[in-house]
This record gives C-alpha cells, sequence and structure tokens, in this order.
C-alpha cells in the first residue's frame, strides 16, 4: 500500500495540475515498482510560501526579491 506526500507551495495549482500529479506518481509505482492502483494513495499538501524555507529564508521573501529584480526595483 503505497503513499506518495507531494508538497508544493501553494501558487495556484489547478484541480487539472493535481490530477495529472495524482496520475502520474501513481502510474510511476505502477510501472517501476508494478504497485496496484487501487492501493496507491497519493496526498498533494499545499504550503504557504511563508511555512517554505529555501537558503534560510522564506518563498515569500525569494519571489520578492525575484518580481523586484525583474521590475528592475532591485537595488
Amino acid at each position: 500500500m503505497p503513499y506518495i506526500n507531494i508538497k508544493v507551495t501553494r501558487e495556484g495549482v489547478s484541480s487539472a495540475q493535481k490530477a495529472a500529479l495524482i496520475q502520474g506518481a501513481t502510474d510511476l509505482l505502477v510501472r517501476v515498482l508494478n504497485k496496484e492502483p487501487a492501493t496507491t494513495f497519493v496526498v498533494i499538501d499545499e504550503v504557504e510560501t511563508d511555512n517554505w524555507g529555501v537558503a534560510g529564508e522564506t518563498v515569500t521573501v525569494r519571489r520578492q526579491r525575484a518580481r523586484a529584480a525583474a521590475d528592475g526595483s532591485a537595488p
């Protein structure tokens, strides 16, 4: 009974994209490990960017800095 947990930042992942992730992850376990789709569980957790950190800072801060650089307003 495989259990797959996919974590993504909460930034507009559509229902169609989630369905594709669930189908793709299930297909992968069927193909690679010969698991039964009926007993393969996939859970997608959406995490606020304030609650996800990379390199010592939140994703929120990283996204703000990237936007500012793209807009030319970064120092």
